[in-house]
């Protein structure tokens, strides 16, 4: 058995490569991506939160160093090599399920939509017959 090295944390922190680059390449955008949103609006949150009653340079200043780092964080996090195998074999999975075409969603959306507006209307007429009964026989007044 052939004896691997172990990747520093910090070594792969540091370098610029991309770890196998051609695969999970959609996978490794969105997550990326989806990370960066989260962070833009935490910055952004903080600019208009915490540091709203300080100088423009420290209110725009620290959430934009905080968007770099997170920024190169990320862009390291998705291709460490133990996060980018498993968002290559989510893409792998992905590719294979098969999706429905958009009759069948539309046939499923207008089916869970009308068994909700019925169930709904049952539900209200076991409740109103109940209160008028209960109402009726003098348990509760209304």
């Amino acid at each position: 058995m052939a004896k691997t090295e172990a990747v520093s944390f910090w070594n792969e922190l540091l370098t610029i490569g991309l770890y196998k680059r051609s695969q999970g390449r959609l996978a490794r955008q969105l997550t990326a991506a989806a990370l960066m949103v989260l962070v833009i609006a935490g910055a952004y949150i903080l600019s208009e939160g915490p540091l709203a009653g300080y100088a423009t340079p420290t209110k725009a200043g620290i959430p934009t160093a905080i968007c770099l780092v997170a920024a190169w964080l990320i862009y390291r996090a998705v291709n460490y090599p133990a996060v980018a195998e498993f968002l290559i074999s989510v893409e792998g999975e992905m590719s294979k399920v098969s999706w429905a075409s958009r009759t069948e969603v539309y046939r499923a959306t207008v089916v869970v939509l009308s068994s909700m507006f019925f169930l709904a209307a049952v539900l209200y007429a076991y409740d109103f017959f109940w209160l008028q009964f209960l109402s009726w026989i003098g348990v509760i007044q209304s």
